[in-house]
């Protein structure tokens, strides 16, 4: 595509645009995009060429050969995420102006938040759906190195995450603990006796699979010297390889409830293989201010007081 000169001014039709090219790449192509957007395929294509012809750059390749980013492509991805969360902060901007709250507020969470009986996530949302009606919730679910990195440069506005090593970029709202065991699955060689009390020393004998990012899994893992085998990035994952019988893998017990009534798994009575990390959520301290923000914290921590007596953030 020959180069033309970039567009002077953004308005509205490009922030539509702009908005259609960041749903595409986040699904993985024109096809996945559809169900997302609600438009057609061809729809799809015609928007993103309109793009690229607004702004003079090819940004991805499509066709047999699947969806791909050009770097300009990754460039302009990377400019309109800057944009879009500037808007945001003009949207916070005007909240404070007016007694009703409105715009988009983006979380994310761990997979499997829903059964642990301590998390208290659900009454947050009612709570603040009942405040704050006007306000659009964005729910994700990501691994937490994905979630810290993505409160930090503004994808999400609020993440919940174990706590492990604290930035001094983010603030942190204790919340609920999780009670993490050390299980084995039915074809285990360990199964069968796994009520009987393990040491270390047993333990280490046979394959583990753990997170494979900095987290208080990954730090459990490194202070018991346990081996190592698998790497994965959640906990759906991790509990996969643990039903494979080959591995041992620390589960949230509320996840490993299920499988263990039907017999597919089996806590390993031990003294040292279990912890209990606090789950907190965090927030950029440059954002922390914004009364919709705020607003959803305030809920999150009063839904949580019970299990830390902890405070709303103050204004």
């Amino acid at each position: 595509m020959a180069k033309k000169t970039a567009i002077n001014r953004v308005s509205d039709v490009d922030i539509r645009l702009l908005d259609i090219f960041k749903t595409v790449v986040a699904c993985g192509g024109f096809t996945a995009a559809e169900f997302e957007l609600n438009i057609g395929r061809s729809t799809i294509s015609k928007h993103i060429s309109d793009l690229e012809t607004r702004i003079g750059l090819k940004l991805c390749h499509r066709g047999p050969a699947g969806f791909s980013l050009t770097s300009d492509g990754e460039h302009v991805l990377n400019a309109a995420d800057e944009l879009f969360f500037s808007l945001d902060q003009f949207q916070e901007k005007l909240d404070e102006a007016h007694s009703d709250l409105t715009g988009k507020l983006r979380i994310a969470c761990l997979d499997h938040s829903s059964t642990n009986p301590e998390a208290r996530v659900f009454e947050a949302v009612r709570l603040f759906h009942d405040t704050a009606p006007g306000v659009t919730l964005d729910i994700s679910m990501e691994p937490p190195n994905v979630i810290e990195e993505g409160v930090i440069n503004g994808k999400f506005n609020l993440g919940i995450v174990p706590l492990h090593r604290k930035s001094p970029m983010l603030s942190y709202s204790d919340l609920y603990k999780e009670d993490m065991r050390l299980y084995c699955g039915r074809e285990h060689e360990l199964f069968e006796n796994a009520a009987d009390p393990h040491d270390l020393r047993e333990l280490r004998q046979f394959n583990y699979v753990g997170l494979s990012f900095n987290s208080p899994n990954m730090a459990v893992h490194q202070k018991l010297r346990l081996r190592k085998s698998a790497f994965v990035q959640n906990e759906e994952a991790l509990t996969l390889l643990i039903l494979s019988g080959r591995y041992l893998g620390f589960l949230p017990t509320h996840t490993a409830w299920p499988f263990v009534e039907k017999g597919l798994i089996r806590e390993l009575t031990n003294d040292v293989a279990n912890y209990a990390p606090t789950m907190s959520a965090i927030v950029r301290k440059s954002a922390s201010s914004g009364r919709r923000l705020k607003t959803f914290l305030d809920c999150l921590v009063s839904a949580h007081a019970q299990n830390f007596g902890a405070e709303p953030m103050p204004a």
